[in-house]
């Protein structure tokens, strides 16, 4: 990842976990600027199942936006707070409603790829049995 720099990590929840530093934290943002809201979380608040649609963007984007809807700063701004320390992941943004929160994705051992079944034909359209 070019806009992240691999520093020592601390372990928390499984997960590893940084403070970043200032210019991380510009990149960060500058990157997250395009980007989308992936969950709202509703004035229900942080149900689990919330936080864990939260923890499955963050498994597959490693930066997301939140929408967080309330009127209540200080509420929105727990909220943010609570995230970030459940999953084990770093605030880089809050702005208004919006929070952005990054996570680097667990290190993921390479997997050898299934090879093709012994015995099965491979397949072959019919024109290639026209030209043989």
């Amino acid at each position: 990842m070019s806009w992240f720099n691999q520093r020592s990590f601390a372990f928390i929840g499984g997960f590893k976990m940084t403070p970043l530093t200032p210019a991380e934290r510009r990149a960060l943002r500058a990157h997250a600027h395009a980007l989308h809201p992936v969950v709202i979380v509703g004035e229900a608040g942080l149900m689990p199942a919330v936080l864990r649609e939260i923890d499955i963007a963050l498994r597959s984007h490693e930066l997301i936006k939140i929408r967080v809807l309330g009127d209540d700063r200080e509420r929105r701004a727990r909220m943010a707070r609570e995230i970030c320390a459940t999953l084990a992941a770093s605030l880089v943004q809050e702005i208004g409603k919006m929070v952005v929160v990054f996570r680097p994705r667990p290190e993921q051992v390479e997997s050898k790829p299934a090879g093709r079944r012994h015995g099965k034909p491979r397949f072959r359209p019919k024109r290639s049995f026209q030209h043989q």
